[in-house]
């Protein structure tokens, strides 16, 4: 049976090779429900790990009677969205200091430990000045990141 919070939103299981873990890999999402019997939904949360998937994204998950869950097949449509893997490296930085340097371009975030975190650059957000204070953060050996869903919307500015 799906995992169900109420009549809009289920989990979807993912499954993939997540090049940053080395190993093989299944996060869950949040998705709400687009069209259950098409097995349409659009994921409600930043992915973690999951590669060439963001927020807003509609995807097509069936039931699997093994996983007993709803797993991950395919996207439809793409949100346009964008999701940034981020790790503090230096000690002294604050974690959620840097998270809030990308609040105030209009990310949200969402942190996996004291060290790493996952943020949102929604699709109307212009990236080149988030990709500009990802660099001069790397540069300043306080970050490394990564781009695992980089939308074209974002690839072109």
């Amino acid at each position: 049976m799906a995992e169900f919070v109420d009549d809009k939103y289920v989990k979807i299981l993912f499954k993939f090779y997540s090049q940053i873990l080395d190993e093989e890999t299944i996060e869950t999402m949040w998705a709400e429900i687009i069209d259950e019997e098409k097995g349409h939904y659009k994921l409600d949360s930043i992915p973690f790990y999951a590669p060439l998937v963001a927020s807003e994204d509609i995807v097509f998950a069936k039931f699997d009677e093994v996983e007993q869950s709803l797993v991950y097949q395919h996207t439809i449509t793409h949100s346009g969205n964008s999701t940034v893997q981020v790790v503090v490296i230096d000690a002294k930085s604050d974690t959620d200091g840097v998270r809030e340097q990308f609040t105030i371009f209009g990310c949200q975030s969402e942190a996996v430990n004291d060290q790493y975190f996952s943020m949102d650059i929604p699709s109307f957000v212009n990236y080149q000045p988030i990709k500009q204070k990802l660099e001069e953060l790397e540069a300043q050996e306080i970050i490394v990141y990564a781009e695992p869903c980089l939308s074209v919307v974002h690839q072109q500015n």
